[in-house]
């Protein structure tokens, strides 16, 4: 089997993936790079914190790497990390103040990564998804820049239970967004730029709220949706 096709690893392409990973605590089981001297000039310029463990990286050379991955990684380092469990109760019975981020059923896996680098960022409690898309993908990876590992990312059911958590639908026809109108711990419910949430999901929502546009925009990308829920006062 591919190890791009595992589902027990994450394969991170890029020196920003990579140094991520690292940072965050991933457990690499191997990685290697093209050149180590590039590297470890980056990562002496952009990332001292985990200099040495790059330094670690066993050189391959440019052919070998491109058989690993879809595409030449920026900065020539590619790194294997087993895939950290995420234990679904704990992150829902966590009583911080942190919003989830939900996805449903989204296409595009350039899109998820840019969601979980955006809630990795806002310091959300966790991601998940539902439909089809694994959301460790190495493309959702390399769209993360490596954030899976700072935060928990996971597939979930359509039917998922959230328990005491608040349901939030981001749907036309809700209150504006707003300082105070997000409810602490919420669940943030969103759908996909064509065809938003599921009358399911919907019909589920303990509320819905709505992004103020100007009048003929229809939607906004789904990471700057997410971004501008999580970064509302």
């Amino acid at each position: 089997m591919s190890v791009r096709r595992d589902p027990d690893r994450a394969v991170l392409e890029g020196f920003h993936a990579v140094k991520h990973a690292l940072r965050f605590g991933a457990e690499v089981e191997r990685m290697v790079c093209a050149d180590r001297t590039t590297v470890q000039e980056l990562a002496d310029m952009l990332a001292p914190d985990v200099a040495g463990a790059m330094a670690q990286a066993e050189e391959i050379g440019d052919a070998a790497i491109l058989e690993m991955t879809a595409m030449p990684p920026a900065g020539g380092i590619v790194a294997v990390a087993r895939r950290p469990a995420v234990a679904l109760d704990v992150l829902l019975a966590d009583p911080s103040p942190r919003p989830i981020v939900l996805l449903e059923a989204p296409r595009r896996l350039g899109n998820i990564g840019a969601c979980v680098r955006v809630a990795a960022a806002a310091d959300a409690a966790g991601v998940l998804t539902t439909g089809v898309s694994d959301p460790w993908h190495p493309d959702a990876l390399r769209g993360s820049a490596g954030l899976h590992f700072a935060l928990p990312v996971a597939r979930v059911e359509d039917d998922v239970s959230f328990g005491d958590r608040p349901l939030v639908a981001l749907a036309t026809g809700g209150t504006p967004l707003g300082p105070g109108v997000v409810p602490p711990r919420a669940v943030l419910a969103f759908g996909t730029e064509r065809h938003g949430l599921s009358d399911a999901l919907l019909a589920r929502a303990d509320a819905r709220v709505e992004i103020p546009m100007r009048e003929g925009v229809s939607s906004l990308n789904l990471a700057t949706a997410v971004a501008v829920t999580l970064y509302s006062p």
